[in-house]
């Protein structure tokens, strides 16, 4: 049997109403884990944007990319709302999927 795939779009942030980070990934535990551990270098690693603060879920990959490429044109206060309308807090969603548990997201 296949083991369906899971892809995500997810947005990272410095700080509430910081910089901002769109990217898209296979495994969202490692990939935010790689952010906040520096080994991803550049622009995150940089500007210390590694607070989870907003995730989409997808059955494709291209969905994910599509989604990805879409949001990276928008404006940034597109963008801030996006994340306040899901999470007013800004709050680091990384504990709460770090433990198995992801909640709350998106499906497309």
């Amino acid at each position: 049997m296949k083991r369906e795939r899971e892809y995500w779009v997810y947005i990272l942030a410095s700080r509430i109403g910081g910089k901002l980070y769109i990217g898209v990934t296979n495994d969202l535990v490692r990939r935010v884990y790689q952010h906040r551990e520096k080994f991803v270098r550049g622009f995150t690693a940089k500007y210390e944007v590694h607070r989870l603060v907003y995730f989409e879920q997808f059955s494709t990959a291209e969905a994910a990319i599509h989604r990805d490429k879409r949001l990276k044109k928008w404006k940034r206060s597109w963008k801030i709302e996006l994340v306040q309308k899901q999470n007013p807090n800004w709050d680091d969603l990384y504990p709460g999927i770090a433990g198995g548990h992801i909640t709350d997201n998106l499906t497309y």
